[in-house]
């Protein structure tokens, strides 16, 4: 490089602020420094900008003695200089052992959709009570992607609200009737609200896999607490306890949980390739920050909270390889709504129809899969277009 001290004070009598060399100088570090190129050993600045070769970093073991010899390279990066133990700094195991995958093309088996990503995984859904539900819908289609399922279900709730509660043995039945070879349902009836049942929940999920020996990767946290509600006027401490239980420290807990089943399976040493990410939670949410949620203080205050809190949870977790992510599935018809309630605001939904649970479980079980291995960290709004702001 063509920047030094000496260089400098040479020069300081005709450019006291050496702005020549400083700018050469700098012009130099540019051509060293653009995504691992190194000029050629030539004379001229000139073609020494414009002529690069790349020079392979010591520790990808490329770094070949020809390439040495013959002069193409004026010295390895720094960054990538081997430190004391023979390790490289600056660029991590992880990189390293991908590197040659960047030039690797892909055959058409690599690209084409797998029809059971989730095949020999369990994964474990909470609130799975109705065959009209969310839970239902994902719960079918986590099986039908060749998991194994572990369904929590409280039909008490159901049985409080006014669609009724449904029969949780037809409700199994219907799930079992989409699971692959050697794949296994197992039903966990709990009040998630109560003191200690989030981490049994994840337990008995945790034991099922072991038994069925398809390892846990997945949770979903799908349970809800939806009335009593009330507006801000209106609201009492208990029922916003309640729906803090259920909508937000039960999901909470239950991803404690689950980080603490699956943190250390993790097999390899340090310095080996940690596996792909397959390992993800996803909670649910509602609309609170597209729109206001009339009457439901208690309840958007708890959902928002899950929301807020996702990006948090994703980044203390993302070095056990555990993707967080939040979806919102928007309206969706679960059986509260009359025909009446659906005309009125049919006009709001560009594609002339309500949510339907299907719409969220596609997303979902895709956030699942190793589809989205890259995808963390994230509150999804899943609404079909739905424009709050259209009569």
């Amino acid at each position: 490089m063509g920047l030094s001290v000496r260089s400098m004070a040479r020069n300081s009598s005709d450019d006291p602020f050496n702005l020549g060399d400083l700018t050469n100088g700098l012009a130099d570090l540019l051509v060293v420094g653009v995504a691992g190129f190194e000029p050629t050993t030539s004379s001229s600045r000139t073609k020494r900008a414009t002529k690069l070769r790349h020079t392979p970093c010591v520790c990808s073991g490329n770094y070949s003695r020809a390439a040495r010899v013959e002069g193409n390279y004026l010295r390895p990066p720094v960054r990538c200089r081997p430190s004391r133990g023979g390790r490289s700094r600056g660029r991590p195991p992880l990189v390293r052992a991908r590197a040659t995958r960047l030039t690797d093309p892909m055959t058409s088996a690599d690209l084409a959709p797998d029809p059971l990503p989730l095949a020999r995984r369990t994964v474990l859904i909470t609130g799975v009570s109705r065959r009209a539900g969310i839970g239902h819908a994902i719960a079918c289609r986590t099986a039908a992607q060749g998991a194994s399922v572990v369904a929590h279900h409280y039909s008490p709730h159901d049985a409080a609200q006014a669609w009724g509660a449904d029969d949780i043995d037809a409700v199994m039945a219907s799930i079992a009737s989409h699971l692959s070879d050697g794949a296994r349902l197992t039903p966990v009836g709990a009040d998630l609200a109560a003191s200690g049942q989030p981490a049994r929940v994840v337990a008995a999920a945790a034991e099922a896999a072991a038994d069925v020996g398809h390892p846990l990767t997945a949770l979903v946290c799908n349970q809800a607490m939806s009335e009593p509600d009330a507006p801000l006027l209106d609201i009492t401490e208990d029922v916003l306890d309640r729906h803090w239980a259920v909508d937000a420290r039960a999901s909470i807990l239950l991803a404690q949980a689950f980080a603490r089943a699956v943190v250390g399976e993790r097999a390899g040493g340090a310095d080996e390739e940690p596996p792909a990410p397959t390992r993800a939670i996803v909670f649910l949410t509602s609309g609170q920050a597209q729109g206001p949620l009339p009457g439901e203080i208690a309840y958007g205050a708890a959902k928002a909270a899950i929301a807020g809190i996702t990006l948090t949870i994703a980044d203390e977790l993302a070095d056990h390889a555990i993707r967080v992510n939040t979806v919102n599935p928007g309206p969706v018809d679960t059986g509260y709504l009359t025909a009446d309630a659906l005309e009125s605001v049919r006009g709001m939904f560009p594609f002339g129809r309500f949510g339907e649970p299907d719409d969220a479980a596609r997303l979902i079980t895709w956030l699942l899969a190793d589809d989205a291995r890259w995808i963390t960290g994230q509150v999804i709004n899943s609404e079909g277009g739905f424009a709050r702001w259209r009569s």
